[in-house]
């Protein structure tokens, strides 16, 4: 049977459990719904009949929350008869190339491609267009310690530090090379040069630097940050709550 392009009641239509996409920015949100309101749906979604009640989504997701956001009653939808194992697949795929999807949803969409469809590396790899190391270092993402995956999945690190991250042969290393690269600002660059100095030598620098925070702090009676970069330059962070902390400091300075 052709795919069918038909109207449907936004309230059949469910969302499919294969989504790789897990976050969505509100604001995005609230923009595409706006102006779904003012120009209507110009791409359709595409789904497919359930086995059980209505529609399952396959593709279009963020389309489909705008949608419901703006109020919605009916929505385009491209309906196309598949298995569930075609729903899952193409569900998977068509989100992969379409979506901006961050690092560690786009690991977890390959791993649910090798675990659900029994795919290979490779296969996986000739599906997306992708090599097949590249398949593998990103599911590699997915060994790394929660909190730095959920720093990643927001943006506060890049796939090359994370990638650095994994060289590291334990959990407790790469923790502690992660706060470095939060406190220090390090660039991969930055970060690739630091992680070459001897262990020792990073670690005694870490202590001397927590050191001389708690000092400073316990002088001025307020938290202070000091961030050290490869080049042995930085900067020294004092926060104040009001102007008698400000005061303070300057005449701890003068």
């Amino acid at each position: 049977m052709s795919p069918e392009l038909k109207e449907l009641n936004i309230k059949e239509i469910h969302p499919n459990p294969y989504q790789p996409r897990l976050n969505f920015d509100p604001v995005e949100l609230s923009e595409l719904a706006q102006s779904i309101i003012e120009n209507g749906l110009i791409q359709p979604i595409i789904v497919r009949k359930s086995p059980i009640l209505g529609y399952e989504l396959i593709a279009g997701e963020r389309r489909f929350r705008a949608c419901q956001l703006a109020g919605l009653e009916k929505i385009p939808a491209i309906i196309k008869e598949l298995s569930n194992d075609e729903s899952m697949k193409q569900s998977i795929i068509e989100n992969l190339q379409r979506a901006d999807l961050n690092p560690i949803e786009e690991a977890k969409a390959y791993q649910n491609l090798i675990q659900k469809m029994e795919l290979t590396h490779d296969e996986v790899a000739t599906y997306m267009g992708k090599s097949r190391p590249y398949i593998t270092n990103s599911l590699r993402l997915l060994n790394l310690p929660a909190t730095i995956k959920k720093s990643l999945e927001q943006a506060e690190i890049s796939q090359g530090h994370a990638r650095l991250l994994l060289s590291l042969d334990s959990e407790e290393k790469q923790l502690e090379a992660f706060q470095t690269i939060l406190k220090s600002n390090y660039t991969v660059k930055q970060l690739h040069k630091f992680l070459k100095t001897p262990q020792t030598s990073y670690k005694a620098s870490n202590i001397f630097i927590s050191e001389q925070e708690k000092l400073i702090s316990q002088s001025l009676g307020l938290p202070v940050t000091i961030s050290l970069t490869q080049s042995k330059s930085g900067t020294v962070k004092i926060n104040f709550a009001n102007l008698d902390d400000f005061n303070r400091i300057i005449d701890k300075l003068n």
